[in-house]
C-alpha cells in the first residue's frame, strides 16, 4: 500500500533527505519518496503504518499529518485485518456459548463463563499444538516463567488443554478455577511488561499461527481469564 503525507518543517534539500532517510528505518516501510516543493512524502509499505509510528522516527522538527486518505479509518482497518484471527475466535466462542445457554430455561452465567473458559482453552490450545516447539520459542521472549524455565511454554500449551477439558467436564471447579487465576496472573505480567515498555514482539497466544503483535488485546484476553476465574471462585468459597 502507498500513502502520500503532508511534511512540515523541511526547509532544504538537506531537510528531505533526513525525513527520507528517518521514514525508510520504520518498521513495514518499503520506499518513501520526499518532495520538498510539495512539502509531502510518499510511503510504501508492506503493512499498514499508523502516523504515530512515522512520527516517531522523524525528528521533532518535522511534522507528518494525512492528505490523500482517512488517516482514522486506515487505522481501524489495520487494527481490525491483523486482529481478526482473535476477534472471529471470540465471536465463535461467544456465539456458541450462547447457543447452549437457548436450551436451558433461564440464564446460567455460571455455566455460561464455565463454557466459554472451556472454549477459549481448547481453541488457544490447539493452536499451541500445531508448533509446539514454535509457541515455546516464541513464550520464552516474554513470559517471566518461561524465560527462567524454558520447559514451562511446553507445560503451559497442555495445561491449557487440560483446564479446556476440565470446564467442559465441570472436573473439581474449586482447583480448576484456582489453578487458571494462578496460571494467567503469572502470564500477564510478561504481556503488561512488553505492552508498557512497548516492545514489538509477536505474541504466542496462537503459538506460530498467527503474527499477532503484543499488544492490549493480549491483556484483555488474560485479564479476562483471570476475572472470570475469581468470580467462579468466589461463589463457590
Amino acid at each position: 500500500m502507498t500513502h502520500t503525507y503532508q511534511i512540515t518543517g523541511m526547509t532544504c534539500t538537506s531537510c528531505a533527505d533526513k525525513v527520507k532517510k528517518a521514514l525508510q528505518s520504520a518498521e513495514h516501510v518499503t520506499a518513501v519518496e520526499v518532495s520538498k516543493e510539495n512539502n509531502s512524502a510518499t510511503v510504501t509499505m508492506s503493512k499498514h503504518v499508523g502516523l504515530n509510528e512515522l512520527q516517531h522516527v522523524l525528528d521533532s522538527k518535522y511534522q507528518i499529518s494525512a492528505i490523500h486518505h482517512n488517516e482514522m479509518a486506515e487505522e481501524t482497518k489495520s487494527w481490525l485485518e491483523t486482529y481478526k484471527p482473535i476477534l472471529l475466535i471470540f465471536f465463535y466462542i461467544s456465539l456458541i456459548t450462547g447457543l447452549i445457554q437457548l436450551t436451558n430455561s433461564h440464564f446460567d452465567f455460571m455455566q455460561a463463563m464455565r463454557h466459554f473458559m472451556a472454549g477459549f482453552f481448547l481453541v488457544f490450545s490447539f493452536f499451541k499444538m500445531l508448533n509446539l516447539k514454535g509457541f515455546a520459542e516464541s513464550y520464552k521472549m516474554y513470559d517471566v516463567l518461561a524465560k527462567k524455565i524454558p520447559v514451562w511454554g511446553y507445560v503451559y500449551a497442555f495445561l491449557e488443554l487440560g483446564l479446556g477439558i476440565s470446564y467442559v467436564i465441570n472436573f473439581n471447579p474449586v482447583l480448576t478455577n484456582a489453578l487458571t487465576f494462578i496460571v494467567m496472573s503469572i502470564s500477564i505480567i510478561g504481556v503488561l511488561q512488553s505492552v508498557l515498555n512497548k516492545k514489538k514482539i509477536q505474541c504466542a497466544c496462537l503459538g506460530d499461527v498467527f503474527n499477532l503483535p503484543m499488544s492490549t488485546v493480549t491483556i484483555i484476553e488474560d485479564g479476562l481469564m483471570i476475572i472470570m476465574s475469581l468470580i467462579m471462585l468466589i461463589t463457590m468459597l
